[in-house]
């Protein structure tokens, strides 16, 4: 729940919003405000829009305060239009927010790998803090034994079954791999204001990153990072419940606590078959196996730190030019720098993020099945699948042999054939 103080907080952010645009000034994504010919006159502090050098409001409102008012009155009425329309604006804000609704995305951005009823609380303050306007939900794409088990597909339609007042939010899109897709995304499709939903764990991480390229990226009037409230793991119930947990209780095949992490709405024998699917993606047999046969920080690192810990600081994990996934916003960079607990990394295409160790695993290339990185930036990792379907796609009517192609998977059976057709039907 939020607290009074970050109500009053996002309340003065979305009144500052609304003044500029009404005053019809643009925002640079970083705080200032631009008039018609570009040139900087405000900028929002402490959630109120400041204009800059003492300056005043432009005249655009000056009609609305002097109707039927003499001369004399217009200019005391515009005079005093910066002090006396401010307070008035959180009691309209409401219904002032209705119209602007269709330009406002609420997105939820995370690996469900596999679904709790933990997510189901994310989802549901999405929904609050969307407030009627529209919602999507982007499940991340990677998938390996350890950490992310169930495959996306698999992965989307237990969602949608736990979660079934959410079931045209849930986007099942293979091109939304990173928070980077997602924004870039929303972008063309018109949105001018974000709001990211994250756990709290992660809403600096996200913060962070999303303001960074606003304005290269992307280009949003407001981006705002909402938490959908505190995560223990320590804590019973829906506040300590985590896929982390879900996936430990695989590994010790126990299915009562599996059982506890899921929604009421999942009946017993679609939970058996969850779980099941959590196991095998997991590579797991059926009978309980001993703690001592698997490594928990490698399936669940929150609960055994110290042994992460222990292996990256004798560098048998996250070495200086490996290849890294970040967990939480999919971005795949190269490790630059290493900290105490922590990682400073590179994409290939240059841009920065810094992540938590608990929060990467690491990355191999091979995997990469993905044409473009980012849009308008191919895949160009020699030996990836990736760069296979990249390498077909510009060459029509490339003689690839038939073994060569099995290897790049049957997407690039199917795209032969398609041509093959093609050129008959012609």
């Amino acid at each position: 729940m939020k607290s009074f103080s970050q109500f009053l907080f996002e309340a003065a952010q979305s009144q500052a919003s609304m003044q500029a645009k009404k005053l019809g000034l643009r925002g640079d994504g970083h705080g200032s405000w631009l008039d018609r010919s570009g040139k900087t006159i405000a900028r929002t502090e402490d959630g109120k829009l400041k204009f800059i050098d003492g300056r005043q409001a432009p005249t655009k409102q000056e009609p609305k305060q002097s109707v039927g008012s003499t001369p004399a009155q217009q200019s005391k009425t515009v005079t005093s239009t910066p002090t006396t329309s401010t307070p008035q604006k959180p009691k309209v804000e409401p219904k002032d927010q209705a119209p602007e609704e269709g330009d406002t995305l609420t997105v939820v951005f995370g690996r469900f790998n596999p679904p709790t009823i933990g997510h189901e609380k994310l989802l549901r303050s999405a929904k609050r803090i969307s407030v009627g306007g529209d919602v999507k939900i982007y499940p991340s794409r990677t998938q390996d034994p350890k950490k992310n088990p169930l495959p996306p597909d698999t992965k989307i339609s237990y969602m949608r079954k736990m979660f079934s007042d959410f079931d045209e939010n849930i986007i099942n899109d293979p091109n939304m791999k990173t928070i980077f897709d997602v924004l870039i995304n929303a972008n063309k499709e018109g949105y001018s204001n974000i709001n990211l939903v994250v756990g709290s764990d992660r809403q600096s991480e996200f913060e962070n990153l999303a303001q960074k390229y606003n304005g290269d990226l992307y280009t949003f009037d407001l981006i705002r990072v909402v938490s959908a409230g505190v995560r223990d793991a320590d804590a019973e119930g829906v506040e300590g419940m985590s896929a982390s947990k879900m996936r430990k209780a695989v590994m010790d095949n126990d299915f009562n606590s599996f059982r506890r992490g899921t929604p009421k709405t999942l009946d017993d024998g679609d939970t058996q078959a969850l779980f099941d699917a959590v196991r095998q993606g997991m590579g797991v047999k059926k009978t309980k196996i001993k703690k001592e046969s698997y490594n928990l920080w490698e399936i669940a690192p929150k609960f055994d730190m110290k042994n992460l810990r222990e292996n990256y600081v004798k560098c048998k994990i996250f070495r200086i030019g490996d290849k890294v996934e970040n967990l939480n916003t999919g971005l795949i960079g190269e490790v630059m720098r290493r900290g105490t607990n922590h990682l400073i990394c590179v994409t290939e295409e240059g841009y920065m993020f810094k992540s938590w160790i608990k929060d990467l695993m690491e990355y191999t290339e091979v995997k990469m099945d993905k044409m473009y990185r980012l849009p308008g930036k191919p895949n160009t990792l020699a030996g990836t699948t990736g760069y296979l379907k990249y390498a077909v796609q510009q060459t029509p009517g490339s003689t690839l042999g038939k073994k060569n192609i099995q290897q790049g998977g049957r997407v690039f059976l199917d795209f032969i054939n398609k041509y093959k057709k093609k050129k008959v039907s012609a």
